[in-house]
């Protein structure tokens, strides 16, 4: 498995070198973070400038990556550990590898053709499959996710979840249909695109023409494993300073950690982002899917239970 890794590593970098995308390092440790209610962070305590101060291991190199964008670094990948924690399981280790890019000048398809091309060189896919979240919702389950009522969608995931189970949020009955409902019934590789506004995250956001709001974000899924997570991405900083505001409220609704807002990030934003099109493949992931292994733990060297 080690040779596998190493071969995988020298792959994709042969893969970024042969289309001139550069690759970059940024940093484990910042002084911000991630405001997604979804995510929870790994702190670190370091002795900086004569006293103790909390700093935060990434969950993703996006924010960081971003700021190199708008100084004019152009098309760049990075191979990068990062950190979530309360994570671990069978697809999950709360230290991963994750294989990030953005590519300037890019729309949200012409990404979701370059990572196709990904998956096709190293695992041999044939034609991935485009389907749009409405289009998943409506084959697998027979619903509309922009129009069914809160009802319908509780009375969906009936089976699923305990019956003192609560919650008004529409996107958490969304989450979970589409995570045990439908994602474990793709026995092929398929793209989904287009998701709720409400789950757009750092996504552009467009119109259709019944009037939804859609992000422009996609998903690759290939045999029910979730692998890569993708943006048009969002190049307003007000926009963002918003959407960070809003999870931060969410956040505290919910009783979580309130976390700094990366200001370094809006200053970025603030000077010119290009417009790009970003994505988070997940390198441990991408390896399992070649090699067959059944769970993370057999990809990595030492899973967080033997580190």
């Amino acid at each position: 498995m080690l040779q596998a890794r190493a071969g995988l590593l020298a792959e994709v970098r042969q893969f970024f070198a042969d289309r001139q995308v550069l690759e970059v390092e940024t940093p484990i440790l910042s002084h911000a973070a991630g405001t997604d209610v979804a995510l929870d962070l790994v702190t670190a305590t370091l002795d900086y400038a004569g006293s103790p101060r909390q700093f935060f291991l990434q969950t993703s190199p996006e924010f960081a990556m971003k700021r190199l964008l708008a100084a004019g670094s152009g098309p760049i990948y990075q191979l990068a550990r990062s950190f979530r924690n309360g994570e671990a399981g069978k697809l999950h280790n709360p230290e991963f590898t994750m294989l990030e890019w953005y590519r300037p000048g890019f729309s949200m398809v012409d990404l979701m053709a370059e990572v196709e091309h990904l998956a096709r060189q190293i695992l041999g896919v044939g034609p991935i499959k485009r389907m749009t979240y409405a289009e998943v919702f409506a084959d697998y389950l027979g619903l509309n996710p922009f129009f069914a009522s809160l009802g319908d969608l509780q009375q969906a995931a009936g089976g699923l979840v305990d019956a003192a189970f609560e919650s008004n949020s529409r996107d958490t009955w969304l989450d979970l249909l589409f995570s045990h409902s439908i994602q474990p019934h793709f026995e092929e590789a398929v793209f989904i695109s287009h998701y709720p506004a409400s789950q757009a995250a750092l996504a552009e956001i467009c119109c259709a023409e019944d009037g939804t709001k859609t992000a422009l974000r996609f998903e690759l899924v290939i045999n029910g494993v979730e692998l890569a997570n993708g943006y048009q991405e969002l190049t307003d900083p007000v926009e963002q300073t918003k959407r960070f505001g809003d999870e931060l409220a969410a956040r505290q609704a919910l009783g979580l950690t309130i976390n700094p807002i990366d200001q370094n990030l809006l200053a970025a934003l603030e000077y010119g982002l290009p417009q790009c099109a970003g994505v988070a493949l997940g390198f441990d992931r991408l390896l399992m899917l070649k090699t067959g292994a059944e769970s993370i733990a057999d990809v990595l060297a030492f899973s967080i239970d033997r580190a």
